[in-house]
């Protein structure tokens, strides 16, 4: 297992669903490497070298597109797996890679080095997820130092409270509350949702997060340990209330393009 203290990397959208450059998921997956390798030794002989990945689509109805993307991006330089909550087909289509659970989802999800959440609709995916469990489960992998990850969605549903704007008007929902702040993602792509996030927050929302595409919050246990962007102008921001409104102030965030950039 891995040997790391509890980490979250979310994304404010990005990663394989979003970008050509997949500067994000190589940041998270060199977190799991080093979670693998903590101490600079290979692998035991009864497991591979590749870190163990595996992608939750639950946010998107297991949307086979979605599926089969994760494979193209993750399978050839990791054990890839997935695990679909709406269907029993766990295989993916037009011959892509399979590796589906239908099974002990518990054990399953506790062996992996990187757990992968996608995006779309977090309310429904959360109703889900706690239908079978695997809100639990996924506090138990967190706790034990699997890195979690995802973009939108898949951002979202680690903080206590969240912006979600799919279908209809922005609402407030709770998340797992593993990480006991607020979250706003899309930042930039939505500019509603700015309006909406300092409103939620002026009106008792948890002080929290906003994060611009391409950009992500990196957590080791609750505390946040950077930022980081797969663009030279991505931002991410700390929105708290002040005197009746709100403040909202610009976190410093490293480059991820940058030649000097090293993953710690």
């Amino acid at each position: 297992m891995p040997n790391t203290s509890p980490q979250i990397v979310a994304f404010g959208g990005g990663g394989f669903s979003m970008e050509k450059d997949t500067q994000l998921d190589d940041y998270v997956l060199s977190l799991a490497s080093a979670g693998r390798f903590g101490d600079g030794r290979e692998a035991s002989a009864s497991r591979s070298g590749r870190p163990r990945v595996c992608f939750l689509p639950t946010a998107s109805g297991d949307a086979d597109h979605y599926v089969v993307r994760f494979y193209r991006r993750f399978a050839s330089d990791c054990e890839a797996s997935h695990v679909s909550l709406f269907r029993r087909d766990q295989g993916t289509p037009s011959g892509a890679q399979t590796g589906g659970v239908e099974d002990d989802l518990a054990s399953h999800l506790l062996a992996q080095d990187l757990i992968y959440v996608g995006g779309g609709n977090v309310v429904s995916m959360l109703g889900a997820w706690r239908a079978h469990g695997l809100d639990a489960i996924l506090r138990k992998a967190w706790r034990r130092g699997i890195v979690l990850c995802g973009p939108s969605a898949g951002s979202l549903c680690w903080f206590e409270q969240a912006l979600s704007a799919f279908h209809g008007a922005p609402r407030m929902v709770r998340g797992l509350g593993l990480l006991p702040y607020s979250n706003c993602v899309h930042y930039d792509a939505e500019p509603a949702r700015r309006v909406e996030y300092h409103r939620f927050v002026a009106d008792a929302m948890r002080p929290g997060f906003a994060v611009e595409d391409g950009v992500a919050l990196h957590f080791r246990g609750t505390s946040l340990e950077r930022v980081v962007s797969s663009r030279p102008d991505g931002g991410a921001f700390l929105v708290e209330p002040c005197d009746g409104d709100v403040r909202e102030t610009r976190l410093d965030a490293i480059c991820l393009a940058a030649p000097e950039f090293v993953t710690a």
